[in-house]
């Protein structure tokens, strides 16, 4: 009997299972990409900064993060049929991301002018985003515990259904490792985002602008491929 139900085709109730992470990952490459170019030009004066097209970027990616975000940590579980976990490790990041990318998108429509005009743009910048550094440094830590529980519990394996990852399920440590390695690599940078903003010396920001262009283009990438292996294992397992 174990074995009959062993051999059963996997089923899913995708009523209960409700699944976004795609564009949440998506739009949270981009965010992070989006703040090492848009950090690149604050630092570098005699590049024009058209703070109108950051403003829009930012604010594009920052609600979808915010939106997607708030309803998976407020809908607890919000994949019933056995994910919990995801709420936290992808719904509450996203959210953090994505109302800090919205703040960011409206004072740059609103007062990005003045900044783009001012004698020392990164004084400026750190006198404006001092505050929040705060946040940041804490999600940095968040990030960092999220990293340490994938590896700890061996999290993020697909299941043999879906096409591409799951052919890697009968190595779980392979995409646990390789998803928790983003998430501290993001961390990283957070980390050291306020040091950075105290004292801006070149390698210090350096690093974070590698750790989190890294980070960014990965997820972004990773986002970008699950649209066709998470419509594959709807498909498999409907």
């Amino acid at each position: 009997m174990d074995v009959e139900a062993a051999a059963a085709p996997l089923r899913i109730d995708w009523a209960h299972m409700p699944t976004y992470n795609t564009v949440m990952a998506v739009a949270a490459g981009a965010g992070l990409l989006m703040v090492v170019g848009c950090g690149a030009r604050l630092r570098t004066p005699e590049r024009e900064l058209h703070t109108e097209g950051w403003a829009l970027g930012f604010g594009v990616v920052g609600l979808i993060l915010t939106l997607t975000g708030l309803h998976m940590t407020l809908t607890w579980p919000l994949a019933a049929g056995g994910f919990p976990f995801d709420n936290v490790i992808f719904g509450e990041p996203s959210l953090a991301f994505g109302v800090m990318l919205l703040g960011a998108a409206l004072y740059l429509w609103r007062r990005g002018k003045e900044l783009a005009a001012a004698p020392d743009r990164p004084a400026r910048v750190a006198a404006l985003a001092g505050p929040v550094s705060i946040f940041v440094l804490g999600m940095g830590l968040a990030c960092w515990g999220i990293a340490g529980a994938g590896m700890w519990y061996q999290l993020f394996a697909a299941p043999p259904q879906e096409p591409i990852s799951g052919l890697l399920s009968d190595h779980p440590m392979v995409e646990a490792t390789f998803i928790s390695a983003l998430y501290a690599l993001v961390g990283i940078g957070a980390v050291l985002f306020p040091f950075a903003l105290y004292r801006p010396i070149r390698p210090l920001v350096a690093v974070i602008g590698v750790c989190w262009g890294i980070g960014g283009l990965l997820f972004l990438i990773f986002g970008a491929l699950n649209f066709f292996t998470h419509i594959g294992l709807i498909v498999n397992t409907m």
